[in-house]
């Protein structure tokens, strides 16, 4: 697929009134969008943190198209999009018409016809997201839910809330640990610019040399890397592991499961340099034993679960704002608190 494109993602990921149309990398997007979604996301979750239920996007069609497995990912989106009382179409890709032959172009310009206003997108590819949003189907919203080691905007949108809403402290008061496979991970990076963009001043990203992307020095002020774990976690407010993808294991990259976590895996003497209310959090799914100990993942710190119900709140939160020039025209944008 050749993915190249006339502008950047930041360039129309927003409409001419300055409103979220696409939501395909945090790049780019103001603190005022970025503290937009999270207040539209905390509407949705009520005072006993359940989620909410509305007709908001009523009649609209939300089309999964995951390019790529993600069964958490794509569940998440069509929980949202039903709390929404969207109609969703998950569409089976590995059995789909590009399969026969179809080019991506002609797949997408079909399903655009059958009245989808918005395409959830998962893909292998770096910048595919992009890539039909500018080049494809310009009429429909696009939400990028992973591309490639590019971006993972949603799940770094639900990591922020889980932060705000579990530590109740501004973010330019936290301090933050990223432990892992930084050079592989599309939520590092995007978790990255947007506790940036939120004003984060002490963000510690701790992994191997050989999981660290080149040109490191590049992610900007207030980042700062650490090869030694217990350095890095001193009195951190917030504790985020991610999961080691397993082709890196007996690699060049990553010697053994036993010798990472031995470095890196987070277990309670660990924690315990942490601050004493210190969230822990995982994007998942985890793999115990390896950079998390089961009694982490499973202990009162954990907030792993709250990440799952906070994921559905933010998407919510995007699908509707994606929708929300179409809302306004018909009086329902009210029914949202941002």
């Amino acid at each position: 697929m050749h993915l190249a494109a006339l502008h950047t993602p930041s360039q129309i990921q927003l409409n001419k009134d300055g409103n979220l149309k696409h939501f395909i990398t945090i790049e780019g997007l103001s603190k005022e969008t970025l503290t937009k979604i999270l207040d539209t996301a905390h509407s949705f979750i009520n005072d006993q943190n359940q989620l909410v239920t509305n007709n908001l996007l009523e009649g609209r069609t939300v089309m999964n198209l995951f390019f790529e497995n993600s069964t958490r990912t794509r569940t998440t989106f069509e929980a949202a999009a039903k709390r929404l009382s969207a109609n969703v179409l998950n569409i089976d890709i590995a059995r789909s018409s590009t399969s026969k032959g179809e080019t991506l172009r002609d797949t997408l310009w079909n399903l655009e016809a059958m009245a989808a206003d918005v395409f959830v997108v998962r893909h292998s590819s770096s910048g595919a997201a992009h890539f039909i949003a500018e080049t494809v189907c310009p009429h429909v919203a696009i939400i990028n839910a992973g591309d490639g080691r590019h971006a993972h905007p949603t799940q770094a949108m639900l990591d922020m809330l889980t932060i705000r809403r579990e530590t109740k402290k501004k973010f330019e008061d936290i301090s933050i640990a990223i432990i892992g496979d930084i050079k592989h991970s599309r939520v590092a990076r995007s978790d990255i610019a947007a506790l940036q963009t939120l004003g984060c001043q002490d963000i510690r990203v701790v992994a191997p040399n050989t999981l660290l992307p080149h040109g490191f020095e590049h992610y900007g002020e207030g980042v700062r890397l650490f090869n030694k774990m217990d350095e890095a976690i001193q009195d951190c407010d917030v504790i985020i592991t991610l999961r080691i993808q397993n082709e890196r294991i007996d690699s060049p990259a990553l010697s053994s499961q036993a010798e990472f976590y031995k470095m890196y895996g987070l277990n309670q003497e660990r924690l315990a340099l942490a601050k004493p209310d210190c969230i822990v959090m995982h994007p998942g799914p985890m793999n115990r034993g390896v950079e998390i100990d089961s009694s982490i993942a499973d202990g009162d710190q954990s907030v792993i679960l709250h990440q799952v119900t906070n994921g559905i709140a933010v998407r919510m939160a995007v699908l509707a704002l994606s929708m929300q020039g179409q809302l306004q025209e018909k009086g329902l944008l009210e029914a949202i608190a941002v």
